[in-house]
């Protein structure tokens, strides 16, 4: 019970990570290729690892976030964060809630409207991290990944049972439009990589909150919550792949028949009578996404501009209003632009992997970093071959383009 209550961080990582990621990139690369991306999945969960494991590291060596630790190395870098953060924000923010409006709509039945049930739930989480703030958010997290979960694995396992055939193994490299749907799929799975950004200030909330929380419970935390992330992913693509792969369907576009046809995944082999239970833990789980990444984004700006400025002033609540407005702006405005908004953001989240992931090697590795926290030398090398991997494959696609 003790290492259950000490976990947070971790877990708020596979909180904002199961969401778009996990429920719409996972699910559409079973339905559409089979298992013939899962060389995809694997490769590039595995060469993340230790970038967002850094995170956390240098967290709780040096009680600073990353934020911290960038601007030792050069204020420029900073800068860069910033307008890269101004750049995705909003879209990121407007792709995770949409999906969890059309939840809504089709949980509730009330309305199909999603830009009214976008900024209602925009308002309600804004609302919860203002009165609630961090260990709302520690709490909460727990229960939802342990239900979203359960029903997951349960749902893959009678689709196993109930499928005539299992889809081919063989691997792919998708062509044409295909390739930007993988590299969206590479970008954020199982999350765009600046998100360890996040996560080490997480691990500094969690800190003030538990004292002398030390590295082994950290990396504990953080491969509970990586490994959730994992293990859901494949669970995902699996039901995309028993269930609607080489069949007439395709998943639609549009926010509310995708939640739908994504509830009946579930239904088809679960049963009418769980359509409830797995309606509420999808759109629980989107919800704890949206909740996460409204938090995220405001306490990394913030703390962003306090290290430029060089003040202690805290700027989270006014840009939280700020990406609570900018958010119901493009429901109200730009949804039709929707799609184009979200090719951008993850296309963006890909091509900045490798220089976040070289930031954070570089940081850890460097006098910055106490000298017993540093990573062993296996995992530093490691780290070389994943930076050389995703750098060349950031290239390569824009050497196709």
């Amino acid at each position: 019970m003790n290492k259950f209550k000490r976990l947070g961080p971790g877990l708020l990582f596979a909180g904002a990570a199961i969401g778009v990621s996990h429920l719409v990139y996972s699910t559409r690369a079973g339905a559409d290729y089979g298992w013939g991306l899962l060389w995809a999945f694997l490769i590039i969960n595995i060469f993340k690892y230790p970038f967002f494991e850094f995170g956390p590291r240098y967290a709780v060596a040096t009680g600073e976030t990353l934020l911290d630790g960038y601007k030792k190395i050069g204020k420029k870098y900073l800068w860069f964060y910033a307008i890269l953060n101004t750049a995705n924000m909003f879209t990121i923010q407007a792709a995770v809630t949409i999906v969890t409006a059309g939840l809504a709509a089709h949980f509730f039945g009330i309305s199909a409207n999603l830009a009214i049930w976008g900024s209602i739930i925009i308002i309600i989480c804004s609302l919860l991290l203002v009165i609630g703030k961090y260990s709302l958010l520690d709490k909460l997290i727990k229960f939802i990944i342990i239900i979203l979960s359960f029903c997951t694995f349960l749902a893959l396992i009678l689709a196993f049972y109930n499928s005539n055939e299992f889809p081919s193994l063989v691997q792919v490299l998708p062509q044409g439009p295909g390739l930007l749907f993988l590299i969206a799929f590479m970008g954020w799975m199982p999350a765009p990589m600046d998100i360890s950004i996040w996560h080490s200030i997480w691990s500094v909330e969690k800190q003030k909150e538990i004292k002398n929380i030390n590295l082994k419970e950290t990396l504990y935390d953080f491969n509970v919550g990586y490994v959730t992330t994992i293990l859901l992913g494949l669970l995902f693509m699996g039901l995309g792949a028993l269930v609607m792969f080489n069949t007439e369907e395709e998943f639609s576009d549009k926010g509310l028949v995708f939640a739908s046809q994504l509830i009946d995944l579930y239904t088809s082999n679960l049963g009418e009578s769980f359509g409830g239970i797995i309606s509420l833990a999808a759109f629980t789980t989107m919800f704890s996404t949206t909740i996460t990444t409204l938090d995220a984004s405001p306490r990394a700006f913030s703390k962003t501009i306090q290290l430029i400025n060089k003040d202690d002033k805290d700027y989270y609540l006014f840009f939280l209003l700020i990406l609570s407005l900018g958010t119901i702006a493009i429901f109200l405005f730009l949804q039709s632009e929707m799609g184009f908004l979200v090719q951008v953001a993850t296309v963006l989240s890909f091509l900045t992997t490798p220089f976040f992931a070289w930031m954070n090697l570089k940081l850890v590795t460097s006098s910055f970093m106490p000298q017993k926290f540093q990573p062993k030398k296996v995992l530093i090398i490691f780290s070389w071959f994943g930076l050389l991997f995703l750098s060349a494959f950031t290239i390569g696609y824009l050497i196709s383009l």
